[in-house]
């Protein structure tokens, strides 16, 4: 019979069937080879060229395995970073799409067996965030990449900026506010007519001014001089004396009582002070020193509900916890953490807002609103910081 040709009907078959993908089983990836069939297969590992392959292996096998496993995660997290970025996805979706590329690093040539050792490891070493549902295992990637971080550090100094601005605009809105408040509350103030005799004339003084004072005087001097009948100069100043008098002791008891702010002003007043609780916190709250809870089985039953102390903290959300009771050391992301809260009086660090970094003692607690008192080390007390914004601070590893 002639030999089979380049277009021959089996040719083109068999080129069709190599162009889709096989199973994972009849695949090589020491030869970087995929058969078709169990025989073929077989044939393959009795051949020469494998036997070679096999020795290389079995000489530096760490290597290959390690080599394999790299690059698997590597592309793996590539495509999951451009394809889905930070949404959450899951996992059999991601691995679909990756082995569509017919010369990709296949499962069964790295250290993970299956796909959900794969995604456990990824939860573990804090790549992404991994959960599981009644539909299988879902995943969502964490970025952080320095110039992602950059951006967003950029990102917070523009809003920060901005709300220096509103800040002063909203400054600028309030004494304006208190300046009209000052003016509307001016009242004239009333005094009662008194004369000597029913027959003397009593002389009103419209103008406030030193001017129009001395003007009135001598008018009604004037006056006085041709009737006989005005109120003299001497007296004249003695009323306006008595009556700035009375309106200096009324301006200071209106002083010590207080002026009460208006609903405007409260209103403003509050917005202000949550713009600048809000422009002050981050995502991300790890501190070293303090004691926290891991709050995952992912880790294993051992290490659930374990209360550790931060030794270190790498790229702001992941943080290398050393156990208190076993002295064991995990790296653990901080979505999978959770704070202490200390007894009064014991050292406490607060984690987010405005007074970030500030350490203090327990003051109180208020259970009801879910929020506590810290006394800072200089004695100022802060209160309505929540639960989550504080943690206890460990002293010594003997504390």
């Amino acid at each position: 019979m002639p030999k089979q040709g380049f277009l021959t009907p089996k040719a083109i078959a068999n080129r069709i069937k190599a162009k889709g993908l096989q199973k994972l089983r009849w695949y090589c990836q020491m030869c970087q080879k995929q058969c078709r069939d169990e025989n073929g297969f077989k044939c393959h590992l009795t051949s020469e060229s494998h036997q070679r392959q096999l020795l290389l292996f079995a000489d530096n096998e760490d290597d290959f395995l390690d080599s394999f496993s790299k690059e698997f995660h590597e592309t793996f997290m590539e495509l999951l970073r451009r394809r889905f970025n930070t949404r959450r996805v899951h996992s059999n979706i991601v691995y679909n799409e990756y082995i569509q590329d017919r010369h990709h690093v296949h499962m069964n040539s790295t250290k993970w067996e299956t796909l959900t050792e794969f995604v456990k490891w990824l939860g573990r070493e804090g790549y992404c965030n991994v959960d599981h549902t009644e539909k299988g295992w879902f995943i969502t990637y964490i970025d952080r990449d320095p110039e992602t971080l950059r951006r967003q550090e950029q990102l917070r100094k523009k809003e920060k900026m901005d709300m220096d601005d509103e800040e002063r605009i909203m400054k600028h809105i309030e004494e304006q506010v208190a300046r009209g408040g000052a003016q509307g509350s001016k009242q004239a103030e009333f005094t009662e007519l008194q004369r000597d005799s029913d027959e003397q004339k009593v002389t009103f003084s419209f103008g406030a001014s030193n001017s129009s004072s001395s003007e009135n005087s001598s008018r009604g001097k004037g006056q006085e001089g041709e009737t006989g009948e005005g109120i003299s100069e001497k007296k004249t100043n003695a009323l306006q004396a008595a009556a700035e008098a009375a309106g200096k002791k009324k301006d200071s008891s209106r002083k010590e009582s207080g002026k009460r702010k208006s609903a405007l002003e409260e209103i403003m007043e509050e917005k202000a002070k949550k713009k600048a609780r809000l422009s002050a916190r981050t995502d991300y709250w790890l501190t070293e020193g303090i004691v926290v809870k891991v709050t995952t089985k992912r880790l294993g039953e051992k290490y659930f509900k374990k209360k550790g102390v931060v030794k270190e903290v790498l790229n702001y959300y992941t943080g290398v916890i050393k156990l208190l009771d076993s002295g064991a050391k995990i790296k653990v992301d901080q979505a999978h953490l959770e704070t202490v809260i200390p007894g009064i009086g014991k050292p406490v660090c607060i984690l987010n807002g405005r007074h970030r970094g500030v350490k203090g003692t327990m003051h109180s607690l208020d259970e009801k609103n879910f929020c506590v008192s810290v006394e800072t080390d200089s004695g100022k007390v802060i209160d309505g910081l929540p639960y989550e914004d504080i943690s206890k601070l460990q002293i010594s590893d003997g504390s």
